[in-house]
């Protein structure tokens, strides 16, 4: 949503803190939010690159971790809550695929 709609389309959609960023900021967040997704499945996919799995997770656990502090600023507990759910996730497939027990 965030690479196809503009900031105001963003923001009537729900997405409030699209007004108060750039539109470059917001092509960005949504680049690395696909990116991270294509890291997290292609390389499974294709059997190739694995290390890429972690990485991308990794990334996307940062990804949230700031987008955490964002809805904290805007006073968005909710999404906060959503935040910690997919940064738990992140980091639980980060884990599964460096961590002492990899699979």
């Amino acid at each position: 949503m965030k690479l196809g709609r503009t900031r105001q389309q963003l923001a009537a959609s729900g997405l409030g803190w699209t007004a108060d960023a750039g539109d470059s900021t917001v092509r960005l967040i949504g680049a690395a939010e696909v990116a991270g997704a294509l890291g997290l499945i292609l390389p499974a996919l294709l059997d190739t690159a694995e290390v890429l799995v972690p990485a991308a997770a990794l990334g996307l656990a940062f990804l949230m971790a700031g987008a955490a502090v964002l809805h904290g600023r805007r006073k968005e507990p909710q999404m906060i809550a959503v935040n910690a759910i997919l940064l738990a996730l992140a980091v639980v497939v980060a884990w599964g695929r460096l961590g002492p027990y990899a699979f």
